[in-house]
């Protein structure tokens, strides 16, 4: 009960994170009470450090990479000319827009794409004079695509690496299993978001109204960069996936190169147009903290036996065989991922999963993966699944779009389950 209570409370400081103190600080106080009380021990941190800490310097170098690129125009530009291929349609539009924010969130994970796409839909939406209910069906889509395709790749999410690397699964195993299973999930997101929204989209929007998408490259030389970059990153993944090289070094590697064009570190003849030190600035630093004092606090939960109990569940269900595995794992995993948020949720699975006795391979592969979809696509039952959900309702509050926490839970119920139970059959099929 003292593990539990320093866990809830952990987690209401980081989400209330009280005068602007940020996720960071908020876990941080978590870990150092649990220290005290002696939920956790000093032997713990290295063991939770060994888990997390790839993942979190990847995330940060991604969200550099991400910062960069936006500031160099490159999300605005290819946003525009997705609006262009919609030819003033909005039926058109609309998958286009979930199929823009599914690369982007394959490429620069859900969070990037959470924070990056919402604001250049929004401006997009206000240019073309969609009605307000038009509206709202894009910007769902927005936030629900951040997340439900965010499976392919290990770096399309940091859940996807801590799992990844902690069950030594290489970068082009996973993306053989998971690719076919993320198409399946898109599919899945765009068919429950148009029976939910599709007598709401716009017939036409006014095309006119777009800017050239050549006015808003703000850097042509970090904008030129971009897909040569974005290729030779998941090249370079491909390549080492059997050296077991920490995923931290090709992206901190891709991170500096666009730092140095952007910097024009090689040439001060001319200032740089984008403001790298800014760039810096917002790049996620307290998430370091975050990983780790918040993964202790979870740690402590593990040595007061709930994944004991956890593991228990998990042998129960494990005898039922490859398809129940992956809809129990999954569905367990998004339940604990709603309510604990599913950077705490994945650790608390992944443990439970390897203290489970008795699964066969089959069984328990399924179980690994399911974890990663509910705690992928289980937190968009609540705003406090995913730091993405928490960015883009953030984002939308900034821009005046308020969503309250009631309606965004009713959508949630209404588009999560179904979505997720697709995409955990077509796991156990591939499995």
């Amino acid at each position: 009960m003292l593990a539990l209570s320093i866990f809830l409370v952990t987690l209401v400081f980081v989400i209330w994170q009280p005068r602007g103190l940020g996720i960071g600080w908020s876990a941080t106080g978590g870990a150092l009470l649990a220290l005290a009380t002696g939920v956790i021990h000093l032997r713990d941190i290295p063991l939770v450090w060994h888990i997390v800490w790839d993942a979190t310097f990847t995330f940060v170098a991604l969200i550099i990479i991400s910062l960069l690129l936006d500031e160099a125009g490159f999300f605005h530009w290819s946003a525009i000319h997705i609006a262009r291929a919609g030819g003033g349609s909005g039926r058109k539009l609309f998958p286009l827009i979930i199929l823009l924010g599914a690369g982007i969130s394959a490429v620069f994970a859900n969070d990037g794409a959470a924070l990056l796409l919402t604001p250049i839909v929004l401006a997009l939406l206000l240019r073309m004079d969609i009605s307000p209910k038009g509206a709202l069906a894009f910007i769902i889509a927005t936030g629900f695509i951040a997340d439900t395709a965010s499976l392919p790749f290990m770096i399309s999410n940091l859940v996807n690496i801590i799992v990844a690397k902690y069950f030594h699964i290489p970068f082009d195993r996973y993306a053989a299993i998971m690719v076919p299973v993320d198409i399946v999930s898109i599919l899945a997101t765009l068919g429950a978001l148009w029976l939910l929204f599709g007598s709401h989209l716009p017939k036409h929007y006014h095309l006119e109204k777009l800017p050239d998408p050549r006015s808003v490259i703000h850097d042509p030389v970090v904008f030129r960069a971009a897909f040569p970059v974005l290729g030779a990153i998941l090249l370079a993944y491909f390549l080492t996936a059997r050296l077991n090289l920490p995923a931290f070094v090709i992206m901190s590697a891709a991170a500096l190169f666009l730092l140095v064009l952007a910097g024009r570190w090689y040439s001060r003849r001319e200032p740089p147009p984008i403001p790298v030190r800014k760039v810096l600035k917002e790049a996620p630093w307290q998430i370091v903290l975050f990983s780790l004092s918040m993964y202790l606090v979870v740690y402590g939960l593990k040595n007061a036996g709930l994944t004991d109990h956890l593991a228990h569940l998990l042998e129960m269900i494990g005898h039922s065989g490859v398809v129940a595995s992956s809809l129990g794992m999954g569905f367990l995993a998004a339940i604990l991922s709603s309510v604990m948020n599913n950077l705490p949720a994945v650790l608390a699975g992944t443990l439970s999963i390897q203290q489970a006795q008795g699964l066969s391979e089959p069984v328990r592969q399924a179980m690994i993966y399911a974890n990663i979809i509910g705690c992928d696509l289980g937190p968009k039952l609540t705003p406090i699944g995913s730091l993405a959900t928490l960015l883009w309702l953030h984002v939308l509050a900034r821009k005046g779009e308020k969503i309250g926490w009631g309606d965004y839970i009713r959508t949630g119920f209404l588009l999560t389950p179904p979505i997720l139970a697709v995409t955990l059959l077509s796991l156990a099929l591939l499995i």
